[in-house]
């Protein structure tokens, strides 16, 4: 009896958690059909009607990895972004409107990859990788391995599968809706790296080969400034014209932790960048610069990450031994959680575009 009395109750417990469940799928269900028309909350990203993306909902992932294939993102949580986009147009800039996103993000997609990076055995850290995204007409854009994992803010790079809205209380401005899925980068100022229905993801090395001396003593007294391995500038010193900027930041790596909380003095890297770099759609799209240190460590930052930020959070050029043996020229990473890409004794950059 006692072992009936037992069966029944969990029998019984059985269906009030289904019961349980089934309300809250309905209500989640609910949720999303319904808006926050009268501004009951606080929240004004929910105001307007969510709309659908028709298109795919998978994309495939190949390249320098040991399990390629096609990633589906039912199992993936719905990541949400808000963006204002603008494109390049001339001298100026082209409003094209302000939106909610909602969607898949590149570092969900890519977090089950397996790296097998070409350059393993010489050079471990993987913070020379990066990827493309291609679209079904054949565009193309570039992140680095570090623009999806290593920043302060994560998750801010999605494909969109949903979009909102953002109206303005006054004008009631409804800007195009997008009707594809959506590449949609949340730090970028200009969006041209925002592309309509991308298929595939491609993990990269970057090409550039170094001579790895690891525990080498190093010190980098010139800096080389290259296009495509072809010399432009060398800088014993960072020109006087650039003004000099102070970062407070907690200086933390994946390895050793802690290192420092001194604010670090240097000229944003952008500033000396765009004296020799032009602003224009392709090298925000594909362009992408390898920064390297004298005994070969080496990273990939994209232009954009670098020269086309909405958020304030700055690459530091220092050119002043100020930290661990930093030699004359180091870069400060702000927007980076670890400071695995802060390169030290810098010798060289070089930029490529990725065709």
């Amino acid at each position: 009896m006692k072992k009936i009395t037992t069966i029944l109750l969990m029998v019984s417990i059985f269906i009030v958690s289904c019961s349980n469940n089934a309300d809250n799928n309905a209500n989640l269900k609910q949720q999303k059909l319904t808006y926050d028309t009268n501004d009951r909350t606080q929240d004004f990203y929910d105001n307007e009607k969510t709309h659908e993306l028709a298109g795919p909902r998978s994309i495939e992932v190949i390249g320098e990895i040991s399990n390629p294939g096609v990633v589906s993102y039912s199992s993936l949580p719905l990541r949400s972004v808000i963006v204002k986009e603008t494109l390049l147009k001339g001298k100026s800039n082209a409003f094209v409107g302000a939106y909610r996103y909602d969607g898949y993000s590149l570092y969900d997609i890519l977090n089950k990859c397996i790296l097998n990076k070409k350059n393993a055995k010489e050079f471990p850290p993987i913070i020379d990788l990066f990827v493309e995204v291609i679209n079904d007409k054949g565009e193309k854009v570039v992140f680095s391995w570090g623009e999806l994992y290593y920043p302060i803010h994560r998750h801010e790079i999605i494909i969109a599968t949903q979009v909102m809205h953002i109206v303005p209380s006054k004008s009631k401005d409804l800007w195009p809706l997008p009707e594809e899925p959506r590449l949609i980068v949340a730090p970028d100022l200009i969006t041209e790296r925002n592309i309509s229905n991308p298929t595939k993801i491609i993990v990269k090395t970057i090409s550039k080969k170094y001579d790895i001396k690891k525990g080498a003593k190093i010190y980098g007294p010139v800096l080389s400034l290259k296009n495509n391995g072809k010399l432009i500038k060398k800088f014993k010193f960072t020109p006087k014209k650039y003004q000099i900027e102070s970062i407070s930041t907690i200086f933390y790596g994946r390895g050793r932790g802690i290192h420092g909380t001194t604010p670090f003095k240097g000229v944003y890297l952008k500033s000396l960048l765009a004296d020799y770099f032009e602003f224009n759609k392709e090298n925000i799209q594909r362009g992408i610069f390898c920064l390297a240190a004298t005994d070969g460590y080496h990273g990939a930052f994209t232009y954009s990450e670098i020269m086309n930020r909405n958020d304030n959070l700055e690459f530091l050029l220092i050119d002043k031994d100020n930290y661990e043996d930093a030699g004359k020229f180091s870069v400060l990473a702000s927007p980076d959680f670890f400071s695995d890409r802060a390169i030290k004794s810098m010798n060289e950059i070089d930029f490529s575009i990725i065709k």
